[in-house]
């Protein structure tokens, strides 16, 4: 599936997000202030994870898109990157059921190689069981930077097509890792920092950027609703001028 580009076209502006791609931020600091260890921050927001996705099928929004776990988060002490991806494997062992149940699809996308090989498969066959759900897309971002999608995407390009040098935005596109969702309407990261961190970096181009100071297990229903409110608020141009936006929208 060919899906448009913000840099190229114009593309339709919901009024409310069909896409909506989340930095959950602030684990760690919320257990922190509780006296709690890091890994308990993180595993309230497994909880936070599954009200969000309730709330979004609420709302009619098609594709989620979460940052679980950059390829910058190895860096983090050896003993939280572990207990991660054991809180990985038992939200996968514990949640698909009820995804797929739900006719929830979920993506894992990123470098997936680094990650043992039960994890490897317990997401694998997580995406053949839900693969033909179409309510929501939830796709969870795992070992993933931006830089990574763009220079993975430009691999695989040159390596279908060899005798091609002049390549194009829609050559590249089929490639990256999200080219079966529409570019996110609606970024949004919790936690107090106002930062993309080399999330989604080629598919953010003319998303709406959303930050709120909200923890992520706290990030509730009524902060996504304030979050929504905000994105409606603004005039998605592309480039256009705001009479050329009023006058599309009488004509349409």
């Amino acid at each position: 599936m060919m899906l448009s580009s913000s840099t190229k076209d114009v593309p339709h502006a919901p009024a409310a997000p069909r896409h909506i791609a989340i930095i959950m931020d602030g684990n760690g600091r919320w257990a922190t202030r509780r006296f709690l260890p890091r890994v308990a921050g993180h595993a309230k927001g497994v909880e936070a994870v599954r009200g969000i996705v309730e709330a979004c099928i609420e709302r009619g929004v098609e594709y989620l898109t979460l940052f679980a776990f950059s390829s910058e988060n190895w860096r983090r002490p050896a003993d939280e990157v572990s207990l991660l991806m054991k809180l990985f494997v038992t939200a996968l062992e514990r949640e698909v059921a009820k995804m797929h149940a739900n006719g929830i699809r979920l993506k894992v996308v990123g470098d997936l190689g680094r990650f043992d090989a039960k994890l490897q498969e317990l997401i694998a066959e997580a995406e053949r069981k839900t693969s033909g759900n179409t309510r929501l897309t939830v796709t969870v971002c795992a070992n993933y930077g931006g830089r990574w999608d763009m220079m993975q995407a430009v691999n695989k390009l040159i390596a279908a097509n060899p005798g091609i040098s002049d390549f194009s935005e829609e050559h590249l596109a089929p490639y990256l890792a999200l080219s079966y969702a529409p570019e996110p309407d609606l970024f949004i990261r919790t936690g107090g920092e106002q930062r993309i961190s080399n999330f989604l970096l080629w598919q953010l181009a003319y998303t709406e950027l959303y930050f709120t100071e909200t923890y992520w297990p706290d990030f509730n229903d009524a902060a996504l609703d304030e979050a929504i409110a905000s994105y409606r608020q603004r005039e998605r141009r592309f480039g256009r001028t705001s009479a050329q936006v009023t006058e599309r929208k009488k004509a349409s």
